[in-house]
């Protein structure tokens, strides 16, 4: 434990420059006395570890020195290599960097840790894609990605399903989500999220913005995400499914699988079960619940019932029954 302890300090050190003793047991979650036999502990063993005293005093490393260790644990290191996405990795141009890295972490790590690392990456493949689908491929991954890293505003034309519009953006960060690629960017209307594929053309600008300081991709893409799942459904129906019909509207959506499972299901002699599940806009609505076929029956709301009535009407008339 104190050596774990030990080697985060110094990793602290180095990546944060000058730490008080205060910052350093903050941040281990240990006293302030602990911190300080850690640093005689690190002077000790060779350390170039050295204090300044004063309001703004605190521990710093001797400039330009810089450990070799990596301060990896074995599970650690294991992680490393499950957490490689070499399909995403290559779309983004990176492919080559990423095995380059690889390289060099596994030849810095202990001998006997090397095995349970390459054993880690040859048992475990991480595809984000879905099935049946390679996912598309957006044009402008690369410029994207390019204009993200650099703070950089790009004019984009865009479809939005409704209509094509160009719009100047900020490129905050960019998201794998389900093998399709997604941009976070920011206008001044706020925060918004773009389908790359559906960006038609892209033309980076001479012209860098600032990154706002408190802007942090995954708690914003988590949180949109969870918003826009209860925002989308906006109504809710009454339907009677079979067992086979609930499993195929459980699978539509979290929100959906939820909704299910909280009500308690009786099925009647004929194999069908009532209850409630969410909708979106009655059209989508129509559309998810048409895949579903024969093994589900709208009941509410009415307007839900005739559209599904009518698109039973024209199935049948294409059949000639």
């Amino acid at each position: 434990m104190r050596a774990s302890r030990l080697l985060s300090i110094m990793m602290l050190l180095q990546a944060k420059g000058r730490m008080s003793a205060e910052s350093l047991s903050q941040e281990l979650e240990v006293s302030v006395r602990t911190i300080y036999r850690d640093i005689d502990q690190l002077s000790a063993a060779g350390v170039p570890v050295y204090a300044d005293i004063g309001r703004n005093g605190g521990f710093a490393l001797l400039d330009g020195w810089r450990t070799r260790l990596t301060g990896l644990t074995a599970p650690e290191a294991r992680a490393l290599f499950l957490s490689g996405l070499p399909g995403p990795a290559s779309e983004l141009g990176l492919g080559d960097e990423v095995a380059a890295a690889e390289l060099k972490l596994l030849a810095a790590l202990p001998a006997d840790w090397q095995m349970e690392a390459t054993r880690m990456s040859s048992r475990f493949h991480l595809d984000p894609k879905g099935w049946f689908s390679s996912g598309p491929r957006p044009e402008f991954l690369k410029a994207v990605a390019e204009a993200v890293w650099t703070e950089r505003r790009v004019t984009i034309r865009y479809d939005s399903w409704t209509q094509i519009s160009e719009r100047t953006i900020e490129p905050l960060g960019l998201v794998l989500k389900g093998g399709i690629w997604y941009l976070v960017a920011q206008r001044e209307t706020g925060m918004r999220t773009y389908r790359l594929s559906q960006i038609q053309a892209l033309t980076p600008l001479d012209e860098h913005f600032e990154r706002p300081r408190d802007f942090d991709l995954p708690r914003h893409w988590r949180d949109s995400t969870a918003s826009f799942e209860r925002e989308i459904y906006i109504a809710t129906a009454r339907v009677r499914a079979t067992k086979r019909g609930v499993v195929r509207l459980k699978e539509i959506s979290q929100p959906v699988r939820e909704e299910i499972e909280a009500q308690t299901l009786d099925f009647d002699e004929e194999g069908f079960a009532t209850f409630n599940v969410p909708i979106e806009e009655e059209t989508w609505a129509a559309r998810e619940i048409t895949a579903v076929g024969a093994e589900v029956v709208v009941l509410e709301p009415a307007t839900l019932r005739a559209r599904m009535a009518d698109i039973a009407r024209r199935f049948a008339s294409l059949y000639g029954v």
